[in-house]
């Protein structure tokens, strides 16, 4: 029996090491051209082993047994980064926000978020930033595990779990004072339950923290500031000491102020930022996300008809603020508000962005490599480089012509895997 043992021990190394020692995977992909997050490069080949990019340019030598990967007329760039989503909110036109939290089980909200999430993979998006669940707890850590697992098809995540609003400020609400309704994220009523509750969500997951800055509950029910800046310095304070960052929506201008002077990493939304606030942006070096497919999606839900009827002042303010925030050098991010309009169609945010000034390059820029420095993740994504992970996306033609390209997605790599794209028709 020792002599069994010690033969089997023997060959235990042997045996591992066959099992480690399986031939790599190797691909090379040679499309017309390669967006390789910051430049469009021409007659580049990338070459992909198991899950990480080996390497990328124009005299790459492919190994002998890799199999080749012929994309003629076609733009190769890296995963799109989703900068803003709601997996677990479907459109508003289909069902309010108010029934979603307070009528539909969190059980029916994650099914859909399941699919929300293949969507959004199919579609290009290979990395979101997820900044709420809205009701749905701490259920987008779960969503965020299982596509980690393979369980399900789905884009890497970033979640913010419950996000943080000030106590009266948020919703749903009741006309009746004694009737208290679930909300729809986390409220605080001061310093001590702030930190408490930014701890409380770091433990159970969020990879970043979420604030309302300011919300519609000014006196005739117009948004105002919510907290204060001191209250904001704590909660910055609290979650850098943790790595993690703290993301604000806000869109007046002193609550964008209040969040860019406590050292916030984003604004999100910006609806009424004028130059100063911008100005200070740039000074303090505080990216915005400025969602502008969300607005554009709630105008039309009541009634507006884009090109057959005069711009709403939603859209003409919304506009003006955009390119106050271009003119001022502010660092833009691609996010949709994803969620207010239906996953899988995030392309809309980045159709927007070129609608309202931005050259089709610098999109594709805000959509990867910008978004990638700004969430923190630029040494696993947002470029093609050698060392990042293989989460690429195919396109037809040239989105830096045309940015509607975007959209014809013939192939996406997530984590050198090739997923089947979704249909064009």
């Amino acid at each position: 029996m020792r002599l069994l043992i010690c033969l089997c021990c023997s060959f235990l190394p042997v045996m591992l090491v066959a099992q480690l020692a399986k031939p790599a995977v190797y691909y090379a992909l040679k499309p017309d051209r390669v967006f390789d997050g910051e430049v469009m490069q021409e007659g580049w080949t990338v070459l992909v082993r198991d899950r990480i990019i080996e390497g990328a340019g124009a005299s790459l030598v492919i190994p002998p047994g890799a199999k080749v990967i012929e994309l003629k007329g076609c733009t190769l760039l890296p995963g799109f980064i989703e900068g803003h989503s709601h997996l677990f909110l479907h459109p508003y036109n289909e069902t309010t926000w108010d029934d979603q939290v307070l009528r539909e089980s969190r059980a029916e909200r994650t099914a859909r978020a399941v699919k929300h999430a293949e969507a959004t993979l199919l579609a290009g998006f290979t990395t979101v930033r997820d900044l709420g669940t809205e009701g749905a707890l701490y259920d987008d850590v779960g969503l965020k595990k299982a596509i980690e697992k393979g369980i399900i098809p789905g884009p890497r995540m970033l979640v913010a779990t419950r996000a943080i609003v000030a106590t009266g400020t948020y919703g749903p609400k009741s006309a009746i004072p004694d009737l208290h309704l679930p909300q729809g994220a986390a409220e605080v009523g001061g310093p001590e339950e702030l930190s408490r509750e930014i701890r409380t969500q770091i433990g159970n997951g969020a990879d970043l923290i979420k604030l309302y800055g300011d919300y519609r509950w000014g006196l005739h029910d117009e948004a105002q500031p919510t907290f204060t800046e001191a209250e904001m310095q704590l909660a910055v304070a609290v979650t850098r000491s943790s790595g993690r960052q703290v993301v604000v929506h806000a869109s007046t201008p002193e609550g964008m102020r209040r969040a860019i002077l406590a050292g916030v990493s984003t604004i999100e939304h910006g609806d009424k930022g004028d130059s100063t606030v911008f100005r200070l942006m740039k000074e303090r070096g505080v990216a915005l996300c400025p969602t502008l497919a969300a607005g554009h999606a709630v105008v039309q839900y009541k009634g507006w008809k884009p090109g057959t009827l005069p711009e709403p002042d939603r859209i003409v303010e919304k506009k003006k603020s955009f390119r106050a925030a271009l003119a001022a050098g502010v660092t833009i991010c691609m996010g949709g508000d994803v969620g207010v309009f239906p996953h899988g169609d995030n392309a809309r945010e980045m159709e927007l962005m070129v609608e309202y000034g931005m050259k089709p390059l610098e999109v594709l820029r805000a959509a990867t490599s910008v978004n990638a420095d700004v969430f923190g993740i630029n040494k696993e994504v947002g470029r093609i480089r050698a060392g990042l992970q293989a989460d690429m996306v195919v396109t037809e033609g040239d989105p830096s012509v045309s940015i509607g390209q975007v959209r014809k997605i013939k192939m996406v790599i997530q984590h050198g895997v090739i997923v089947r794209p979704r249909s064009n028709n």
